[in-house]
């Protein structure tokens, strides 16, 4: 015999309203568990750490730190003191007068300015023995050395007198033995020879002397610094005058 079931009491119908319970109860215990751990994490725990503001610890001091002193204060700003005039003072206006020309005014020629020659630096006459540039004697232009120059100068000046001074003059005049002649002149700064003044025993023998001198061939002139000067040269004459019997 089948047996029948009561579809009053059929338990499949409700079986969306347990399960729908059975959600919402299982939501619960969730959110509960939830809100219990959220509410044992804001406490604090045995091990946290607090660090605070009042941990004191002494540090010893190696360096004594020398600190600068301060900058002196800015001086004292002077007040000036403005002095109220009253403006009852009579100024005297300058006039300024205009340099436009009228038509009234003439007009003056200015004349022609002369150039000024500028004088040469005039150099006096230097010795024979300090000269910078000895006087070059025709014959020594070949010499570099201006003491080579100077040596041969000088021995053909006294070649020349030599071979042109009358000896026997002396004889004549009635003079023995050593005979001395001193003779100065300058050689210009032209190379001429001039000046010539002697001194002898004799008249006619400083005329002898001076005539010999003066006839010196011309020399390219001494310089000083650079420009030709007059050179003073002295010369010494001697000569023996014998007597024949």
């Amino acid at each position: 015999m089948e047996v029948k079931k009561n579809p009053a009491i059929d338990l499949n119908r409700w079986s969306p309203v347990f399960f729908m319970t059975g959600l919402v109860v299982m939501l619960s215990l969730s959110w509960s568990l939830i809100e219990m751990e959220s509410s044992d994490g804001t406490e604090g725990s045995a091990d946290t750490v607090l660090v605070t503001d009042n941990l004191e610890e002494d540090i010893p001091i190696t360096q004594q730190l020398e600190l600068p002193p301060p900058p002196p204060p800015p001086p004292a700003m002077a007040m000036q003191v403005i002095e109220i005039v009253e403006d009852n003072i009579e100024v005297e206006e300058t006039v300024i007068e205009s340099t436009e020309l009228n038509q009234d005014q003439v007009i003056v020629d200015i004349e022609e300015i002369e150039d000024v020659e500028v004088e040469e630096e005039v150099i006096a006459d230097v010795p024979f023995a300090v000269i910078e540039d000895v006087p070059i004697y025709p014959g020594c232009e070949s010499l570099h050395s201006n003491q080579e120059r100077k040596d041969c100068l000088s021995s053909n000046v006294s070649a020349f007198v030599q071979q042109k001074f009358n000896n026997e003059l002396a004889g004549d005049l009635g003079l023995e033995g050593i005979q001395k002649i001193y003779v100065q002149f300058k050689i210009d700064k032209y190379g001429e020879v001039v000046n010539v003044r002697a001194r002898a025993p004799h008249p006619r023998l400083e005329e002898e002397a001076v005539e010999v001198v003066r006839s010196l061939p011309k020399m390219i002139p001494g310089k000083q610094r650079g420009k030709p000067v007059g050179v003073i040269y002295a010369l010494p004459i001697l000569f023996k005058v014998e007597n024949v019997n």
